[in-house]
């Protein structure tokens, strides 16, 4: 069974890499959890503008349209 993270592990863990940019598949590899759980975590987290985020560079991005990192 997986781990389900919520906003705060996401958070910490973005604040502990400041500098860089994460796909949510990159957040989740890196907690060992569920693709989606951190989806829907960092959907509410954009929405609440509690993390920067922007659009992937590449044409078209389904699954993974956006990067994010941790904000000051």
């Amino acid at each position: 069974m997986e781990n389900k993270m919520g906003q705060r592990e996401i958070y910490e863990f973005l604040k502990k890499h400041k500098a860089r940019w994460f796909l949510s598949k990159e957040i989740a590899k890196k907690l060992g959890t569920n693709v989606y759980s951190i989806a829907t975590c960092l959907k509410k987290m954009r929405y609440a503008k509690m993390v920067n985020f922007k659009q992937r560079d590449s044409i078209i991005q389904r699954n993974n349209p956006f990067l994010y990192k941790f904000k000051k």
